[in-house]
């Protein structure tokens, strides 16, 4: 046996090592944080709701941190309320939404983009109480909460993201859904695009049933990503493939900017800042 062969083994498991630590997602503690209040109460606001992509602390960052720069604060308020290592359960169990819902008003919008900590098994203890069913049914499942102690009730994806979208409209608000944004994973010089058929479809399902507009940043992204070149997006993120530097928050910044408005009726038309108008139709370089 060759030393590289006796190598392999070792090699692999600590390539393995590296893209656990590189892509962590741990669980943000914000008990001590004080969440922001609108700018002006009297305006309409623009509530964010997700993960990590949305919301890192630095040296991350997430483009809900970076959105409210393409929005006129004369016209409208910018709220993100994301929260590192939710998932679209959790960010329900644990009563976030409850409070974006209680700030809520007639004529607000909220964004709203999960996926990335929805996978896994429910029963696993390692996931922290994160993962949904598979799918969008109905169906349910009893599993322990994170704290390992209390059992919950647990739904499909789909069923948590029609969750959002009604409860929203309930309060006269605008629900716009957006599927998650895409991994940095390469292949013949083009972004992969694993999520199309479960938390993409998934998501776009759910904004179709409840009548929610949805916004495929997933597409979106992924293909101005494979414009600009694998030399070049490698500064987007500050990770192996998961999460964006502040570099890269401004990009799919501007990417969610650019879906909403594709949007036909574009709601937010009327808001947005200079920089926002001067955005090209197809996301390049920012």
């Amino acid at each position: 046996m060759t030393l590289r062969h006796a190598l392999l083994p070792l090699l692999l498991l600590l390539s393995l090592t590296l893209r656990a630590a590189d892509d962590a997602r741990p669980v943000v503690d914000d008990s001590k944080a004080t969440p922001a209040a609108p700018a002006n109460p009297a305006l309409p606001t623009l509530f964010i709701v997700g993960d990590s992509t949305a919301n890192s602390n630095a040296p991350l960052r997430g483009w809900g941190s970076e959105v409210g720069a393409f929005f006129d604060p004369a016209k409208i308020n910018v709220l993100n309320r994301a929260i590192g290592g939710r998932s679209s359960r959790t960010f329900i169990t644990e009563g976030r939404w409850d409070k974006v819902l209680a700030e809520m008003k007639p004529g607000d919008f909220v964004i709203v983009q999960f996926g990335h900590n929805d996978g896994g098994n429910y029963m696993d203890p390692k996931a922290k109480g994160r993962p949904s069913l598979k799918g969008e049914g109905e169906d349910t499942a009893q599993a322990l909460k994170s704290d390992l102690k209390t059992m919950e009730t647990i739904h499909s994806f789909g069923w948590y993201m029609r969750k959002y979208a009604t409860d929203a409209k309930a309060k006269g608000a605008t629900p716009i859904l957006l599927s998650m944004v895409p991994h940095k994973d390469w292949k013949d010089g083009k972004i992969l695009r694993n999520e199309q058929g479960t938390f993409v479809q998934w998501t776009k399902n759910a904004a179709t049933t409840t009548g929610a507009l949805f916004i495929d940043t997933n597409t979106i992204i992924a293909e101005g990503l494979e414009r600009l070149g694998q030399d070049k997006v490698n500064s987007f993120f500050g990770d192996l493939r998961t999460h964006s530097t502040p570099e890269g928050a401004k990009y799919n910044a501007a990417a969610v900017v650019v879906g909403i408005k594709a949007l036909n009726p574009d709601p937010l038309a009327n808001d947005f800042s200079p920089l926002a108008n001067d955005l090209p139709p197809t996301l390049t370089a920012q």
